[in-house]
């Protein structure tokens, strides 16, 4: 059964720096695009941060410069790094999968086939 798992979700200060993992099992997923999606309390899920079977990588305007992406195809795992934290990053982060993404849809959620269960992250001025 394929499955995602994150991990890291914390409370820090703002202009703080988290890390987050998702470690993928079930599946080869090298042949996989991963992304990262949040969603705060009372709005819409969000676009943030996502890598293809290249390790190319795409990111909302609202994170560039300030959150990166990377994964180890050997380990299974995708990681988020955020810097800079900010308040309006709090969210519950979601890790996702999928198969045959363009870069173009990277960041297209509906495109994503597997889901994990979400970290939380708070952020506090």
């Amino acid at each position: 059964q394929d499955q995602l798992m994150e991990s890291g979700g914390d409370s820090v200060q703002s202009g703080g720096s988290l890390r987050l993992s998702c470690v993928a099992s079930g599946s080869t997923y090298s042949n996989y695009c991963m992304g990262w999606f949040r969603q705060a309390p009372g709005k819409e899920r969000e676009r943030v941060a996502a890598i293809d079977t290249a390790d190319i990588t795409k990111f909302a305007e609202s994170v560039l410069g300030r959150f990166t992406i990377s994964r180890d195809v050997a380990m299974g795992t995708v990681s988020l790094r955020m810097n800079d934290l900010r308040p309006e990053d709090t969210a519950t982060y979601y890790c996702a999968a999928g198969q045959g993404i363009t870069w173009w849809s990277l960041l297209r959620a509906n495109d994503y086939e597997y889901w994990g269960q979400g970290t939380h992250v708070t952020v506090y001025s």
